[in-house]
């Protein structure tokens, strides 16, 4: 899904985190298969802010896609 995700087109990324249910939706998808394609303690630690913090950390992830277009730590 992290790869499905980044090849979306900006706008498209945009919007999945831009929706605050679906944010929190895509966090948990995004970080779980981040999660299981590597582990270390950047995709770790963001499925763990990603799962508790949802929402908050869900809009910082939209402000680091318009800046860098990737989610932050990952």
């Amino acid at each position: 899904m992290l790869k499905a995700f980044n090849r979306q087109s900006r706008l498209v990324q945009v919007l999945l985190l831009l929706v605050p249910v679906v944010n929190w939706i895509t966090e948990i998808v995004v970080r779980t298969s981040a999660l299981l394609e590597k582990r270390n303690l950047k995709t770790i630690l963001g499925f763990i802010l990603g799962l508790f913090l949802g929402f908050g950390f869900g809009w910082l992830d939209l402000v680091w896609v318009l800046l860098f277009n990737k989610l932050f730590l990952t």
